[in-house]
């Protein structure tokens, strides 16, 4: 198989973002409005904003601002630039687009895939764009470039807090539907970010 190994123009970089900030903040508006919670850096945005009632987008974008020196420091410029952008666009939607959208019924379990499919699929476009959401995962590689303690390890550690403490404000029921919900958005990732498959 040949790799794709042409880059992507800046045009095909603007509408990667914007599909990845707009899909993944739309994702924020379906789980804000089941009550749920999920994993990284947003789950914990998500808990802070239940519990003091301030906005998701402001406390998301705030608690990014400390992992940008790391990112810039194991990806790179462009990288820290996008992943600005695409963490800037979501905290932005995430408070615009519940002025648009509503749901009159929405089913906890439907809203649980929905939101992994849509949120895996924002993740993959910002990730084959050379950007992410920031926070934890950026933190994971730098500290496995240092000290050589697996990336995927401290995600799961800090996502396993995250949840924990969701089980101390919130309800099984809704720590559980989160659950899948974080279950189906990792599943999107592990089948679809394949470097062997794409490469850009």
């Amino acid at each position: 198989m040949t790799e794709n190994t042409a880059r992507h123009t800046r045009l095909e970089d603007a509408q990667g973002l914007a599909y990845g900030g707009l899909m993944a903040a739309f994702g924020i508006v379906i789980l804000t409005h089941l009550g749920f919670i999920t994993g990284q850096m947003a789950g914990l945005a998500v808990l802070v904003s239940y519990v003091t009632g301030w906005s998701f987008g402001p406390v998301f974008f705030v608690m990014n601002l400390p992992f940008y020196w790391f990112g810039y420091k194991r990806m790179g410029l462009a990288f820290m630039v996008k992943t600005f952008l695409a963490v800037a666009l979501l905290s932005g939607l995430s408070m615009l687009l519940p002025r648009y959208i509503g749901f009159a019924e929405l089913n906890p379990a439907l809203g649980a895939v929905l939101y992994g499919f849509i949120s895996g699929s924002a993740l993959l476009a910002l990730f084959r764009h050379g950007a992410s959401l920031g926070g934890v995962g950026i933190m994971a590689l730098y500290l496995q470039d240092r000290t050589g303690f697996k990336a995927g390890w401290t995600q799961m550690i800090f996502d396993a807090c995250v949840f924990a403490l969701a089980l101390a404000l919130r309800d099984w029921h809704t720590v559980a539907w989160s659950a899948l919900g974080a279950l189906v958005l990792n599943m999107v990732i592990a089948i679809n970010h394949r470097r062997d498959r794409y490469v850009a």
